[in-house]
């Protein structure tokens, strides 16, 4: 009996707290509606008085946002979303998430969710149910078709378009231009030609000195993270013989680290992909190899993996970011920016990741408080701490653009929501690829959830929860046990 009444007081008691949640958190994000409204007015006029122009934002014009990049919307807000990119010598298809320039208000979404009750309420009446089935299917149904066509007029126009288009000041007013954070300027490919074919990645390699290697490994890091988060911690602890057998890649992302971060880059699934390949596979020759990804990260490694299904070894993921989008969903994006970004104020890393992902204006004020002045907050960690706080992890986080982070998180993260399912099936059909899962049970970034939907995919996939492990911990901190892991899953693959 009292057991009863102590589990209702829990229940009533944590249904306050959502409810509470809830409240608040509206309050909170409709203020922060308004105040990233402002800013765009603001940083369009600070853009205007430093650089003499300024980068359409999404929430002026969707249209002028994307084509300002030297690529063009051919589709209409609404329809499936592509944007055409013009070389001298193909005219491709690139996919951009919905998400860049759809993200309603939270008023807007209530008053939405009103009105669609309201419609369904008025649907169910049985004089207009009846009326509806009684249509004469002259094209007033749900069906509608998107196309687009492109001529040889409208192709020289674009053409003079891109042609005419002068890059961004690199760096940015609100971006660092300290010797780290721009150190790929200075590099072979110049400031002025940085998406040229000659434009790479920079890569943070162990070679072993004999020619005895065999596999190669490719590490992909996760999101406002670098290539320092593996060399840091995997690098140094692996043995000997591990260091002899295989030559190791991390490589810093497109807009990550030391690597490029070009201003007019939409950091695509495919432009990340190219890099990669262009920087490590091609440049270094690589033919087989196994790849270790964190979070975001594991994305890329799937598309890697699908990409080149004969040449990938075994993929180890941590923390993989999948969230199956349910039968029925119209907007798949949608669904994941929710779920990656539920606009709550509770737990604090569901508001970190909502203002992230929400707020272009407000992500980009965060950038400038904190990316710029990383120097200052690395002074200031260095000195609380007394020195003991080992600052990679927050050159990782600190070495970014807010134009990179912003398009790669959208793109990438919600871009991707209705292929990655797709990407583990055609893992799950290529019996060759060992697949190992990681994931920190106290992870509050990713939820365990993600990596138990993944293996109902890849049934063969092996997931071990680390206990008291969250989402940098699950390597930080037992670096020496992971490495000792991912050294027996290679080691694994030699005998198959």
């Amino acid at each position: 009996m009292q057991m009863g009444v102590t589990a209702k007081a829990r229940s009533a008691l944590a249904m306050t707290g959502r409810l509470l949640n809830e409240a608040v958190s509206f309050v909170v994000f409709c203020v922060l509606d308004l105040v990233d409204f402002l800013l765009c007015f603001l940083f369009k006029a600070v853009d205007l008085w430093i650089e003499a122009d300024f980068r359409p934002c999404y929430c002026s014009s969707t249209r002028e946002a994307i084509t300002s990049s030297g690529k063009i919307l051919v589709s209409e807000q609404g329809g499936e979303s592509k944007i055409v990119s013009l070389t001298s010598s193909k005219l491709r298809l690139e996919d951009i998430s919905d998400t860049l320039y759809s993200r309603p208000s939270l008023v807007s979404e209530v008053s939405k969710l009103t009105l669609n009750e309201l419609k369904r309420f008025k649907l169910e009446d049985p004089v207009l149910h009846s009326r509806r089935g009684n249509g004469n299917g002259n094209g007033n149904g749900n069906s509608r078709c998107s196309t687009f066509t492109v001529n040889t007029t409208i192709v020289e126009m674009l053409q003079g378009k891109i042609g005419r288009h002068q890059p961004q000041q690199i760096p940015r007013w609100s971006d660092c231009d300290c010797k780290y954070c721009t150190s790929w300027i200075s590099s072979s490919c110049s400031p002025h030609n940085n998406t040229s074919a000659k434009a790479t990645l920079f890569v943070n390699s162990h070679c072993p000195t004999t020619d005895e290697a065999g596999d190669d490994v490719v590490f992909i890091h996760g999101f406002i993270s670098s290539s320092l988060f593996w060399s840091e911690t995997v690098f140094p602890n692996l043995s000997s013989a591990a260091k002899s057998s295989y030559r190791l890649f991390a490589v810093d992302l497109l807009g990550f680290g030391r690597s490029p971060k070009p201003s007019e880059s939409m950091y695509t699934l495919r432009e990340h992909l190219e890099m990669i390949e262009r920087s490590v596979l091609e440049a270094h020759n690589v033919k087989s190899f196994h790849i270790v990804a964190h979070s975001l990260g594991c994305i890329l490694a799937l598309a890697l993996a699908v990409k080149h299904p004969h040449s990938v070894k075994s993929l180890t993921l941590l923390a993989p970011p999948f969230y199956p989008v349910p039968k029925g969903e119209a907007q798949a994006t949608q669904y994941v920016m929710r779920k990656v970004a539920p606009r709550r104020v509770w737990p604090p890393m569901a508001f970190g990741a909502s203002l992230a992902c929400w707020y272009e204006h407000i992500s980009r004020v965060i950038c400038l408080l904190i990316c710029k002045n990383h120097r200052i907050w690395e002074f200031i960690a260095k000195l609380v701490t007394r020195n003991r706080v080992r600052t990679f992890l927050l050159e990782g986080f600190f070495s970014h653009t807010h134009n990179a982070a912003w398009h790669t998180l959208h793109n990438i993260i919600c871009g991707t929501a209705g292929k990655i399912g797709s990407y583990l099936d055609a893992v799950r059909e290529n019996p060759k690829c060992k697949v190992t899962i990681f994931h920190g049970r106290k992870d509050e970034v990713i939820p365990v959830e993600c990596s138990y939907e993944v293996q109902k995919r890849i049934p063969r996939a092996k997931v071990r929860v680390i206990d008291n492990k969250d989402h940098i911990t699950i390597v930080v901190g037992r670096q020496k046990a992971f490495a000792r892991e991912l050294e027996d899953i290679w080691n694994s693959t030699k005998q198959n």
